[in-house]
């Protein structure tokens, strides 16, 4: 581990042992490693709600009387240095699992190392349908492994339904051009926006795709505005900040929906120096929506401690340490199989919804179920500087509006 890494685990470890009760202080503490991308808003978002998490666990007596220890390292977007750092700190610091990380080919390439040394691991941010469907592949070589967030399927069908009854039912949209960065979450999601945004009446006039070190947005634009759609449905993650200001900048005269994962934190607001403003994005929830019980005190507690609102991926992983702190605590050992099996029976409320593995016989197996009853998302927009929630229409606490420069369709 780097000076630099070592630190910072140290640091944060520190933190969240130093607020144990004393009982669970004195007892040996149980060691998670978190694997993110520091510098980025997503994979900052992955260490703040793993340290937020650990803090309450720890406070609430740590897990049957142990402190739970954070050791958090960064990988730089790089699988080489993920897969050194997943080994590390499995065969250095003895983490019982892993948790973390938004890119699915840092968390594609770790499956394996999961696998092979049989170490449970929880990815929180990544959603390439892949990354589940390698545990249905061989399930009981890979059954360590379980995926956290929601698969790019579901994305996909969560930005189609909410395209449904905001865009489509009240702006009435009908054409769409799909603009994703070159990545392996969005190819699985540009095939389920293909597929099912015909079937809610929008039809896709294209599909772009982008380079992730795309500078200059101006091209891609002036070539979506020849095909005058009413709608760009995004997929982004890796960027967000360069094409949400040069969408402004050159007053694109089209609506900008989909996911652009950066802005679903509040942060994103300072990084555009406003140009959000009427950005639809889909997200895990916003601050003031009441998903459940436990949104809005985590979303409370979270801006208190770190000075901003959560990313989608700080409730994704809030929840799945908790998931994994109360599989610890139902398993009474630190097994990688024990806490495998208790991870497969979780069932709890968590910030985003009911919180529940899918089984090995689904496609997507380890993966969140998906719908009504468990996770779905929220879409947000931004209106005024403050993130709004748009849908699902009974949690929304707005209607959509948009910037006057957005050309929206004649009233039918």
């Amino acid at each position: 581990m780097s000076g630099k890494k070592a630190a910072l685990a140290a640091v944060i470890a520190g933190a969240a042992v130093a607020v144990a009760a004393p009982a669970a202080q004195a007892a040996s503490p149980i060691v998670v490693g978190i694997t993110s991308e520091i510098g980025t808003i997503p994979g900052k978002a992955i260490a703040n709600g793993a340290v937020l998490a650990a803090e309450q666990i720890n406070a609430a007596g740590g897990i049957n009387g142990r402190p739970l220890k954070l050791v958090i390292e960064d990988d730089h977007l790089s699988t080489t240095d993920a897969i050194r750092s997943f080994q590390r700190m499995v065969r250095q610091d003895h983490a019982v699992a892993i948790v973390g990380t938004f890119v699915s080919e840092v968390a594609l390439a770790l499956e394996p190392w999961a696998a092979r040394l049989h170490e449970p691991y929880l990815i929180t941010g990544a959603a390439a349908n892949e990354l589940s469907e390698y545990v249905h592949k061989d399930f009981k070589a890979h059954q360590y492994i379980f995926h956290a967030y929601m698969p790019a399927a579901y994305l996909a069908q969560a930005v189609c339904d909410a395209t449904k009854d905001t865009l489509v039912d009240q702006f009435h949209m009908k054409t769409a051009v799909v603009m994703s960065e070159d990545a392996a979450w969005t190819k699985p999601l540009d095939a389920g926006y293909d597929a099912c945004l015909p079937k809610i009446g929008v039809k896709v006039l294209d599909n772009i795709r982008f380079a992730p070190n795309t500078s200059d947005f101006t091209p891609i634009y002036q070539k979506i505005e020849k095909l005058n759609p009413n709608v760009i449905i995004a997929g982004w993650a890796h960027v967000g900040v360069q094409p949400t200001v040069q969408w402004a900048q050159q007053k694109v005269p089209i609506a900008l929906a989909g996911i652009n994962a950066q802005a679903g934190s509040s942060v994103f607001w300072k990084a555009t120096n406003g140009a959000t403003e009427g950005v639809i994005t889909g997200s895990t929830s916003a601050p003031g929506v009441a998903i459940t019980p436990k949104t809005l005190p985590f979303t409370d507690a979270y801006q208190k401690k770190f000075g901003y609102s959560p990313a989608y991926s700080a409730y994704s992983t809030y929840d799945a340490v908790y998931a994994l702190a109360d599989a610890l605590k139902r398993a009474k050992s630190t097994k990688a199989l024990a806490i495998v099996h208790a991870l497969e029976k979780t069932n709890m409320v968590g910030t985003q919804g009911r919180i529940a593995f899918q089984g090995a016989k689904s496609k997507f197996a380890h993966a969140l179920k998906y719908g009504p009853d468990y996770v779905t998302g929220v879409a947000i927009q931004w209106q005024d500087g403050q993130q709004k929630c748009v849908w699902p229409l009974k949690l929304a606490n707005a209607k959509v509006v948009f910037p006057s420069f957005v050309k929206l369709p004649p009233k039918s």
